[in-house]
């Protein structure tokens, strides 16, 4: 685990949590950042039928969402998203562009380490806070960001598989 100063004790297993879903070798296979190395902006542009998400896209709602959880955790006002829009942005524009997916790859890590950061700050009272606006615990909160960076690990390795060779 990355090291972590001054962060309550009760708060670490969350950390870790959000770590093995996205960059922390994890027991149950790839994790979010593991399922998108050396995938190349081509193949990360690729769709399995017209109207699907391709892994680029899966990348950015990604770091939507980290972003989304993160404001709910520090209570911040609705505010925007690095790109225009919300939930799904479509990917790429005109042309796969390599210098693009490192963009939007460095978006995401970004986002978790700004998630990271907000969760390093609350304290273990905070866990059962519910934000306003919200239905879940910032505990569910956190867990959640973690279960859906996994959920779409899961659908960029399909995503992968399917691809046709050459």
């Amino acid at each position: 685990m990355k090291r972590t100063p001054g962060v309550d004790s009760a708060l670490l297993p969350y950390l870790e949590l959000l770590d093995e879903a996205f960059e922390r070798k994890a027991w149950h296979g790839p994790n979010l950042r593991g399922t998108l190395r050396g995938l190349s902006a081509e193949k990360a542009a690729w769709r399995p039928g017209h109207g699907r998400h391709n892994a680029w896209e899966l990348c950015v709602h990604a770091a939507y969402w980290k972003y989304a959880v993160r404001r709910l955790l520090i209570g911040e006002k609705r505010g925007a998203f690095r790109f225009p829009g919300s939930n799904w942005f479509a990917r790429p524009g005109g042309g796969t562009s390599a210098a693009a997916w490192k963009k939007d790859l460095a978006a995401l890590r970004d986002e978790h380490r700004l998630l990271r950061e907000a969760v390093s700050r609350l304290r273990a009272r905070d866990l059962a806070r519910r934000p306003r606006g919200s239905k879940y615990t910032l505990a569910r909160l956190i867990q959640g960001a973690a279960a859906h960076d996994l959920y779409h690990a899961g659908q960029i390795q399909l995503l992968k598989r399917l691809q046709p060779s050459g």
